[in-house]
């Protein structure tokens, strides 16, 4: 059976109907080591009782001696500093936890702008680097305000008529024709972020076709 997994970092945990549907109809629950208190908290709300995720993934540096100690059957503890914990979460589920369909990663965003930026920016490295469109996962950054996902080349995207869209990609030699879009991105050259943002759906599903095989970040409400 496909498996959804949720992964849980220490920004913001969500507020909101959606992402909290998410997390209780989740397969698999990960949370990053800081964000452990903050799921604990919250899931009472959640599921109607005081529950634990599957597995805290860090390198527990946010986390006290007596937590660490308390919840050590559930603790993997990883030390290398050139990954963030967000990053070592999702490597760690698609290690461990077999038959993934879906990742949602939760609480990315809403704190620290720059921790903010890093880890929506590194759903492009996840698409990039480990051929997430190849083995059938789909990986979706979801937050109270928006849902965030890459696509590495021409796509279609079901997001309703009326819908604010926003695009954005690193590479400055790619250009990304568009139907369905109030405002079409046919001439947008990306040299900035806010170059294809504030846009909006004109009919329930927008065609983007890119000129060659890239990277982009989409950005809904």
């Amino acid at each position: 059976m496909l498996k959804t997994v949720v992964i849980i970092c220490d920004g913001r945990f969500p507020k909101s109907d959606y992402p909290r549907y998410l997390v209780r109809t989740a397969d698999f629950i990960i949370c990053c080591d800081g964000a452990l208190q903050k799921f604990i908290r919250a899931s009472e709300a959640i599921f109607g009782e005081k529950r634990l995720p599957d597995v805290v993934v860090g390198d527990m540096d946010s986390l006290s001696p007596s937590l660490r100690k308390k919840h050590s059957d559930i603790i993997v503890q990883i030390d290398e500093q050139e990954h963030n914990d967000q990053t070592k979460a999702f490597r760690w589920a698609l290690e461990n936890v077999e038959d993934i369909s879906q990742i949602y990663i939760l609480g990315a965003t809403g704190e620290r702008e720059d921790h903010t930026i890093g880890n929506i920016s590194l759903l492009m490295e996840y698409a990039r680097t480990y051929d997430l469109e190849g083995r059938g996962i789909n990986v979706e950054m979801v937050s109270d305000h928006a849902t965030i996902f890459a696509v590495t080349d021409t796509c279609e995207v079901d997001c309703g008529e009326g819908r604010r869209i926003s695009i954005f990609s690193p590479d400055n030699s790619l250009r990304i024709k568009s139907e369905g879009l109030e405002w079409p991105t046919d001439e947008v050259v990306f040299d900035n972020w806010w170059k294809a943002t504030l846009n909006r759906a004109s009919q329930d599903h927008v065609k983007l076709k890119f000129s060659h095989r890239s990277i982009a970040l989409i950005m809904m409400d």
